[in-house]
């Protein structure tokens, strides 16, 4: 909606307030003083409504903000109070990243405790786990083990629990409604904290990634897409919906959700292999000592927190209360490939808040693959940003993605390129001049942070001019050079700087064809520059 639209509708609702006379005596004093307040009453209407709606599109480049990296942007403005809500979540939600480690070296060695030390005494946990399992298909029954875990976790993971219970007012009200569509147990919901710590970038030592940790096969199996651009197993929404199905399957096999957690975390074979090791046995408990050693851990780990979060308040656990349910976002198509940066520089959302609210995009590109939908997930008072300067914002990118520089036309249609082996003394600008082209377009081409290299590592490289044998270079060049097989030895000459007079030889090929054992030089030496014999 525009701006004029919606002074259009104040207008339409200050009238409503203050209903003009539609016949007016020139004589009536009181009636025209009226009529002035209403006009300075609508002045001010209009005015707030354009201070809180998008002004002025200012492309990079012409009048505008500055934007995050210093180029200028768009002149765009939001509600302050909803920004700095906003803000406050995101940090809150980025910073539980720390927290994977910890939360899975707790599963794998359950703090044992002495049972002088408790956090709730026997009798009143007994009494509320029963209460519990009177509302849940989980079989939660009193046992030390269990006691020794929640205890663990009220005493020394305290810390972590409540910034779970923080975190959790934005991830489960998803989770929820995933698990109702399956009709599975809402409680599964509290299985996300114990497999990621609420983090969907966690990534195990094995493999596992997102909220639901899946493996790359698992994850495949129900449909989530692992590119070199996208992980979908880091997409909340999509990682959420694969795990309600998986778990659906689960338990369709044991008929047991406590078996079907087990079976989710060390995978039903083993779950299998316990029931018969066992003699048949299907309770959890009874199959505990015949499980994996993380998964021995795994479910009571689950029930404890399962535990805290019912009793938060009685163990008087501190958790920052959200005003709103859910941290407020949308999502919006995405129609041409955008980088994180030009996101960040037009609408105006740090790129730590665009990777948070995106993190299954890999290297912080959205791309544009054919059949394939991706989507920009947003804090909703952006969404009219980038809704509204949609076409600008396209416009911005394809100038500059026109910008940069391209391959040669005919490198393009030929796809010529070497594949170069690192030799010692080289660096990426010895290699990039030497085929013409840039340092930063060899890293583009090798997927390099950095331009650290190692002797013996292979580069790909699109050259400039076409790379043929050494012999045929040599050739070439001698050509190009007067026929030149020779060169003289002058001083201050060394391989390097004979191998820059003759585009195309390198120090290897002047070592070999003259049988250099070093790089060491003696004036007047002549060097041949082809493999021949004279």
């Amino acid at each position: 909606m525009t701006t004029n639209l919606n002074i259009r509708w104040s207008t339409a609702l200050l009238l409503l307030v203050f209903p003009v006379c539609a016949q007016q005596s020139d004589n009536n004093k009181e009636e025209e003083a009226e009529k002035e307040r209403l006009t300075d009453s609508i002045a001010i209407a209009e005015a707030e409504v354009e201070q809180l709606m998008l002004k002025k599109v200012v492309l990079p480049g012409e009048e505008g903000v500055m934007g995050t990296s210093g180029k200028k942007g768009y002149l765009l403005e939001d509600h302050a109070e909803a920004a700095r809500y906003d803000s406050l979540w995101l940090k809150e939600l980025s910073e539980n990243s720390s927290y994977y480690n910890e939360i899975q070296e707790t599963v794998i060695n359950l703090d044992t405790l002495d049972p002088a030390y408790k956090a709730v005494d026997t009798e009143t946990l007994k009494e509320r786990l029963a209460r519990l399992n009177e509302k849940t298909p989980f079989n939660v029954e009193y046992n030390p083990s269990l006691e020794n875990v929640i205890n663990s976790f009220l005493l020394r993971k305290r810390g972590l629990m409540e910034r779970m219970l923080t975190s959790s007012q934005f991830y489960f009200p998803m989770f929820e409604q995933a698990l109702d569509k399956y009709n599975i147990p809402l409680e599964i919901k509290y299985l996300a904290i114990i497999e990621s710590a609420l983090n969907p970038r966690a990534k195990s030592r094995v493999g596992a990634t997102g909220l639901w940790q899946f493996m790359y096969g698992t994850g495949k199996m129900y449909n989530l897409d692992v590119s070199s651009y996208v992980d979908e197993r880091s997409d909340p929404i999509q990682s959420t919906e694969a795990a309600c199905q998986y778990l659906s399957k689960l338990y369709d096999i044991f008929g047991d959700w406590d078996l079907a957690l087990a079976a989710y975390n060390s995978g039903p074979g083993n779950v299998n292999k316990a029931i018969r090791r066992s003699g048949g046995q299907k309770n959890y408990w009874n199959l505990r000592s015949h499980l994996p050693r993380e998964t021995a851990g795994y479910v009571p780990a689950f029930l404890a927190t399962m535990y805290i979060f019912e009793y938060a308040d009685e163990h008087k656990l501190q958790i920052k209360k959200a005003d709103r349910p859910y941290f407020e976002t949308d999502t919006v198509h995405v129609k041409q490939m955008i980088t994180f940066d030009q996101i960040s520089e037009l609408v105006g959302v740090s790129q730590e808040d665009l990777k948070t609210l995106n993190p299954s995009y890999k290297l912080n590109i959205i791309p544009k693959i054919e059949g394939k939908t991706h989507v920009l997930r947003l804090p909703k008072w952006a969404v009219g940003k980038f809704v509204n300067n949609e076409p600008a914002i396209y416009a911005h990118v394809e100038k500059e993605l026109a910008q940069r520089e391209k391959p040669l036309p005919q490198l393009v249609q030929a796809e010529e390129r070497i594949r170069y082996k690192v030799r010692s003394g080289d660096y990426l600008g010895r290699i990039a001049e030497r085929y013409g082209v840039g340092v930063s377009q060899i890293k583009r081409w090798n997927g390099l942070r950095s331009n650290n290299i190692r002797v013996g590592q292979r580069l790909t490289i699109y050259p400039r001019k076409p790379v043929t044998t050494a012999t045929q270079t040599a050739s070439n060049n001698s050509a190009s050079t007067s026929n030149a097989k020779t060169h003289v030895v002058q001083k201050g000459d060394s391989l390097w700087t004979i191998s820059k007079k003759y585009p195309g030889i390198t120090i290897d090929n002047l070592k070999k064809w003259n049988r250099l054992s070093s790089n060491n030089l003696i004036p007047g030496t002549r060097l041949k520059l082809c493999e021949c014999s004279s």
